[in-house]
């Protein structure tokens, strides 16, 4: 079985069902396990690499507009993989390359290779595209092991925060995906600030993320505010967050007034709908309620930024 990735999430998940060996091409994003970089790389982004994030969300903004594509597939290097299992995703078009050009692209190949579709929106989603990748790749028995092991970690998380936090101790999370402008995080990241033991006190659950006022999050009046921009590394991050502190009325926000901004890897944790949305969950549990939830051996905690 010859398996290609169109996205990194399913990379990993491909990956954590022990199929690495099975995987043949990925995205040129995909840099998670150490595994599959060298991989050929089936998908190239018109995005440059040392785009500001204005100029970043200019085309993207562009794209919607005028559907022109963001990223391709490089059909000469699939047609020499001749892939059996091609993973995709229908969820955003502009994080990977579109359904209907990879839809295309396969029945063009002469190997004719299955396409399987993941569409995660919320947490159980996620935790649902493994056992979908499991079962299309006769890897039941270890995407339900998995699957347990992860739902066992969920569970301890949420049991913490019911058992030693009250609602008098929730505080109120801002969570954004983007800086210039602000993205609201939506999908999952409201549930994960829950079960963490926080308010979302702007609101998206189970919904994509979306431009968000300045105003709009000046008005929620943020306790904690927790930043993991997309597609972005801590480093790549920091850039931007004097781009933040320009704002207007950011020096009278209680989480900067409390020294509560925090930073973390938004490329590897949160943005990728995969098995690392679960480290993803302890590493801003612990953030919000440290005392309560141990960070886990081997996760990075989240950086409070001096603001």
């Amino acid at each position: 079985m010859k398996i290609v990735s169109l996205l990194p999430s399913a990379t990993e998940i491909i990956c954590s069902l022990g199929l690495a060996d099975q995987l043949v091409g990925v995205t040129h994003e995909c840099d998670y396990p150490a595994a599959v970089i060298g991989l050929p790389q089936v998908t190239r982004s018109i995005i440059p690499k040392d785009s500001s994030s204005g100029e970043i969300d200019a085309l993207v903004r562009e794209h919607l507009q005028t559907e022109n594509a963001l990223y391709s597939l490089n059909m000469e290097i699939l047609e020499q993989l001749q892939p059996d299992i091609i993973v995709t995703q229908a969820l955003c078009d502009v994080c990977a390359v579109a359904e209907r050009d990879v839809l295309c692209a396969a029945s063009e190949l002469s190997s004719k290779p299955v396409v399987i579709n993941l569409e995660p929106m919320t947490l159980q989603d996620v935790l649902d595209t493994l056992l979908l990748v499991g079962k299309k790749t006769g890897r039941d028995v270890e995407a339900k092991q998995l699957l347990t092991d992860l739902t066992s970690r969920i569970s301890a998380v949420e049991q913490r925060t019911a058992s030693h936090i009250t609602d008098a101790e929730r505080p109120k999370v801002a969570f954004l995906e983007w800086i210039d402008p602000p993205f609201n995080a939506g999908h999952w990241s409201p549930h994960l600030i829950e079960l963490a033991g926080g308010i979302d006190c702007i609101g998206n659950k189970h919904q994509p993320s979306k431009t968000t006022a300045w105003e709009k999050i000046i008005a929620s009046q943020p306790e904690v505010l927790f930043i993991a921009l997309c597609g972005f590394d801590v480093a790549r991050t920091l850039q931007d967050i004097d781009i933040l502190k320009g704002y207007t009325g950011w020096q009278d926000l209680p989480c900067v007034k409390n020294n509560r901004v925090y930073v973390t890897n938004g490329n590897f944790y949160f943005n990728r709908p995969g098995p690392r949305l679960v480290d993803s969950l302890e590493i801003i549990a612990n953030c919000l309620h440290p005392h309560i939830h141990a960070l886990p051996n081997g996760l990075p905690a989240a950086i409070c930024i001096d603001c």
